[in-house]
This record gives structure tokens, C-alpha cells and sequence, in this order.
């Protein structure tokens, strides 16, 4: 059931009774903690000559370089050289790499003097009672360490059980952390919610905005009045709240705005007009982003190789998305024989038939049934004989 926007709109008062319920599903992993130094070893000395002792470990027991820990150690004064053993034994056992804990540290010097028990392994293990744990905890954490400061009780639970009342599932929550691991420490009622409370009063349906948010969180997490601007776009150009396409749509228009007359451009040099882009955008919005190399060679190929209509095309955008080299060409070299023996008349076959029907039936219409008559209709298709020499 689609959670009610009446209970989103003031935030996070509400938000902390509806859905930032402390509880999460907890597996406490009581370490022993080791200290494991890097292979390497690299004495830096401070420039009055001697000795620092921040300096050195960073470079010794972090493997950060000399300049890399020269700013470092301005952020951070190591008093406990063992609690900062401690800390970089206790990324280990939660599979982060040499290099990933050399840029976690130079990313977030802060980190060596952090309280294990309150701040690091808390956080650690709420991240695995979600799924996400080992080489992806990992990756997550050296990219966006400072998840490791946020706090656990008032951002990343709340965060997490909203994410999660909208998306119904761990794995797609995960998928978000992987996307955008700010929606882990950001304040959600300042931006994300009031978006998702946009499309959920416009009759987007519940699987759609988990897309939107999955998929796209970069673009749920604009700027309220940006969002707001650019789904009144999308609705004044046709598309309809409860269909698949407004998603895309949305997605093509928050990061194409510069490059849309490009693409329009390319499209009308096969003889599109400008309702023809329209109407092909309305279709299949996905069309849009392509590069124009891409219009172009597929265009080039389809219409003056193959020769198909260009506002055949246009009535199936899809058609261009697919790859010219894995899906376009050995499809229609197979038909290319079929037609040359008679077997299949090209007037009565469409775009759609030939190039988006999955594998399965593709295979099952236009190869196997004429393996008898064609022996190398296989190999036409897997491209190892060319379709002239199978005629």
C-alpha cells in the first residue's frame, strides 16, 4: 500500500512517529580487533626535522603519500596511535582493501580518532542488517566515508525507513546507497519528500516512484522547485503520471536540456519534422538520449541499407536504442536471406517483428523453422558467414 503524502508533508516531526522507528534487524558481529600495518613503510619528517608522529603513521600504517599525508595530518591529531590501530584493524575485518582504507583515511583523517563502540561499528553493522556488507560496504564507504559521521539515530535510520516505505525492499534500498549514498545524509523532508509527495498526488503508482528513487535519486533529490518545474514539463508535453514513460521521461529531460536541439537536429536530417521528434519522444522518451553517432549509423543503416521508411522510424523509436552490431545487423541479415529465397515477404514484416521481439521467438520465426531450407541461417545470424554467401 502506497504510504499517505498527508503523513510526508511536515517532515521529519511526523516522519519520526510513521516511519523512523529505531528498530532495524540487528546481527551485533563482536570482532577481535588486529593491527595490520601496510607492506610498505615511509618515514616522513616534519620540515623542522623531526619526527611527527601523526605524519608517520599516516604515511607508514595508512600508506598515504607524503603530501597527502602532510594535509591530513592538518585535519587530525593522532594522541592514541593503538585506537588508531584499532580503527584501520576494525575496516579490515569489514573487508576494506589496503587502498580503500588509504583513501578513506586521506578522505576523512577523522576516522583515526573516532570512538569504535559509538560512532564506527554501530553505523557498520546497521549497514549489514540492510544486506549491504562486504566489497560493497566497502566500495560505498571509500567513496562517501563521511556516511561513517552522520548520525546513526536521527538521519540514517529515519532516512532508511522512508526509503524503504517506498521502494518495499532492502535490495532496492541498497540499490539507491550504491546510486546516491547521500540519501543516507541529507535532510530527506527538504527536498526528497515534498518530489515524491509531487508524483504520488499526480497518481504515479507506487512501483514507478520506487524507479524513480531506485533508478534516479539524483534527480528526486533536486532542488523542490526545479523538480516541481521539470514535471510540469513532462506533463505538458503528454505524457501520463501512471505510465512507465513518465519516468523515462523525467530522466531524459532533467540532464538533456543543452543537447536536445543536437539530437533533434539529428533526427530531422533523415526528413523528421519537429512533431515527428515530438511524437517518437511521446513513444519511446529514451530515444532522446542517445548520441548523435548513434542516431545517425542506425538511421544510415535502416534506411539506406535496409530500406525502411524514415517516418517508419519514427512510429518506432524503440527500435533505435537496440545495438547495431549485437542486435540490428545479424537480425536483418538473417531476413536478408529469408527474403532473397522467398521464404518471408519485407512488406508484410514490420520494424517491431524483426528487431525488438525477444531472442526466443525471433530464433523460433526466423531461423530454426528454416534450418532444412537455409543451413547456414545460424551462422548468419552469429555473424560467422555473411548473409551473401548463404544465398
Amino acid at each position: 500500500m502506497a504510504p499517505n503524502y498527508k503523513s510526508l508533508r511536515s517532515a521529519y516531526p511526523i516522519l519520526s512517529r510513521v516511519f523512523c522507528s529505531n528498530r532495524f534487524p540487528t546481527e551485533r558481529s563482536h570482532f577481535g580487533l588486529q593491527n595490520q600495518s601496510f607492506g610498505r613503510r615511509r618515514l616522513i619528517s616534519s620540515s623542522a626535522g623531526r619526527d611527527d608522529s601523526t605524519l608517520s603513521y599516516l604515511a607508514n600504517s595508512c600508506g598515504l603519500s607524503p603530501e597527502a599525508a602532510i594535509v591530513a595530518s592538518q585535519k587530525v591529531k593522532l594522541r592514541s596511535l593503538e585506537k588508531s590501530d584499532s580503527v584501520l584493524a576494525l575496516l579490515r575485518r569489514y573487508e576494506f582493501s589496503d587502498t580503500q582504507i588509504s583513501k578513506v583515511v586521506c578522505r576523512l583523517p577523522q576516522i583515526l580518532v573516532s570512538d569504535i563502540q559509538k560512532t564506527l561499528l554501530p553505523k557498520l553493522e546497521f549497514f549489514c542488517s540492510i544486506g549491504v556488507s562486504g566489497l560493497d560496504l566497502a566500495k560505498t564507504l571509500t567513496y562517501k566515508p563521511n556516511l561513517l559521521r552522520t548520525s546513526l539515530k536521527n538521519c540514517m535510520i529515519p532516512n532508511y525507513n522512508f526509503l524503504k516505505s517506498i521502494v518495499l525492499c532492502d535490495v532496492k534500498v541498497q540499490n539507491i546507497l550504491k546510486h546516491d549514498p547521500r540519501m543516507f545524509q541529507d535532510n530527506l523532508s527538504k527536498n526528497v519528500i515534498p518530489n515524491i509527495g509531487l508524483v504520488m498526488e499526480l497518481g504515479m503508482p507506487q512501483s514507478f516512484m520506487a524507479m524513480l528513487l531506485t533508478q534516479y535519486p539524483w534527480i528526486v533529490s533536486r532542488k523542490t522547485e526545479l523538480f516541481h518545474q521539470l514535471v510540469g514539463e513532462v506533463k505538458e508535453m503528454g505524457f501520463d503520471p501512471k505510465k512507465l514513460s513518465f519516468v523515462f521521461a523525467i530522466r531524459v529531460l532533467s540532464g538533456m536540456k543543452t543537447t536536445w536541439s543536437l539530437k533533434e537536429e539529428a533526427y530531422r536530417r533523415w526528413g523528421w519534422s519537429e512533431n515527428d521528434v515530438l511524437s517518437a519522444f511521446r513513444l519511446f522518451p529514451l530515444c532522446m538520449i542517445m548520441s548523435e553517432k548513434k542516431i545517425m549509423e542506425t538511421m544510415d543503416f535502416l534506411v539506406n541499407k535496409m530500406g525502411w521508411q524514415s517516418e517508419a522510424i519514427a512510429k518506432c523509436p524503440m527500435v533505435l536504442c537496440y545495438s547495431l552490431d549485437k542486435r540490428i545487423i545479424p537480425r536483418f541479415s538473417v531476413v536478408r536471406v529469408l527474403c532473397s529465397k522467398g521464404f518471408v515477404d519485407v512488406e508484410k514484416l514490420s520494424l517491431a517483428s524483426i528487431i525488438t521481439s525477444p531472442e526466443k521467438i525471433f530464433l523460433n520465426r526466423f531461423v530454426t523453422r528454416y534450418l532444412d531450407q537455409v543451413a547456414q541461417l545460424t551462422n548468419v545470424y552469429q555473424g560467422k558467414v555473411y548473409w551473401q554467401d548463404a544465398l
